[in-house]
């Protein structure tokens, strides 16, 4: 993982998801790219030829973009991050100006970074990331985004938990997380029970792992009265894991809208950082 996106924001987890991203990018010398992520006009103001944008939102997001910038070259610079655009793989930081609001752009410019990187979806129609930022970068970008949780984390795919429901999404999230798995002291890999989908087992998982340099131990657990979500993020605290690998919405997204699923709840609720993709 070479290159890591990073939209930013003024979000109560702004400064998480710059360490996680640091400690992804310290793992791989990455080139680690910020910029300021705000919702599309579209998004707030009704289009009425008769009632122009407001000037002090225009002048207040360039305000919130100015701060984002300053926050994320501080942060970048008070851990030793050189500031450069060569593609020299070395680990270095660089901001990308002028970026076009709307969530449409953090699926589209991720196609060219090997991750991207969010914070938790916040609640409120300007909270940054939305949920539509977070399903923007699942469903457009084609790489993996890693959630930030609220809290910094300290260490990050020393101990790895692989939430294991047999799907495609899954398989492919694993894929996209085997540079990390490679370099993990442990990998578990935990199956739900009535949490799955018709395909491999968790054991059958294992092997293949092995095969990929990974030793990993695979579990298959009973949710007691809890939902899937909640039994993963069980485990995962009582295993002291430091990383998540969850495929995203094998549920379709208005199946979980309307009745919940562990992705939904996983955002909603993780304290550790999250590997995902669709």
């Amino acid at each position: 993982m070479k290159t890591i996106l990073v939209p930013t924001e003024q979000h109560d987890f702004m400064a998480s998801a710059l360490q996680t991203a640091l400690l992804l990018a310290r793992k791989f010398d990455s080139y680690i790219e910020g910029f300021a992520l705000f919702p599309a006009m579209v998004e707030l103001y009704a289009l009425d030829a008769a009632v122009p944008l407001p000037i002090e939102v225009r002048e207040h997001d360039a305000e919130m973009a100015k701060q984002a910038r300053s926050l994320f070259e501080t942060f970048m610079d008070g851990h030793g991050v050189a500031r450069s655009s060569k593609a020299d793989g070395a680990l270095s930081f660089d901001w990308l100006d002028g970026a076009p609001d709307g969530d449409a752009f953090v699926g589209s410019y991720g196609r060219v970074f090997d991750a991207v990187i969010l914070g938790r979806p916040g609640a409120g129609r300007r909270s940054r990331p939305s949920m539509a930022t977070i399903e923007a970068a699942l469903f457009e970008a084609g790489r993996p985004v890693l959630i930030a949780p609220p809290t910094p984390p300290q260490r990050m795919g020393e101990n790895i938990l692989i939430a294991w429901n047999c799907s495609t999404e899954q398989a492919r999230t694993t894929a996209f997380a085997m540079p990390l798995l490679q370099r993990a002291s442990r990998v578990v890999v935990l199956t739900v029970q009535g949490g799955t989908v018709p395909g491999p087992t968790g054991e059958q998982l294992a092997r293949y792992l092995a095969r990929n340099g990974v030793p990993s131990e695979p579990f298959t657990v009973s949710p007691e009265g809890r939902s899937t979500g909640e039994t993963i993020l069980a485990h995962a605290s009582a295993l002291n894991c430091d990383l998540l690998v969850k495929g995203a919405y094998t549920q379709s997204r208005l199946r979980q809208m309307m009745f919940g699923g562990a992705t939904r709840h996983l955002l909603g609720h993780a304290t550790l950082p999250i590997l995902m993709a669709h």
